[in-house]
């Protein structure tokens, strides 16, 4: 019977350590998404202001 619980707490262990990384990188992602987002913007005005330089 300890056996089991022992390895229903791991199970449950496992999961969470697994759902935790997963929000790591998901968040991480999220802020490199954001960031290639502000550099993809930057980059559509330099083209839009050299535009209107001509």
């Amino acid at each position: 019977m300890i056996k089991e619980e022992n390895k229903t707490e791991t199970k449950l262990s496992k999961r969470l350590l697994a759902g935790a990384a997963l929000a790591v990188v998901l968040l991480s992602a999220c802020n490199t998404t954001e960031g290639f987002g502000r550099d993809v913007e930057s980059t559509g005005d330099a083209i839009e202001d050299a535009a209107d330089n001509d």
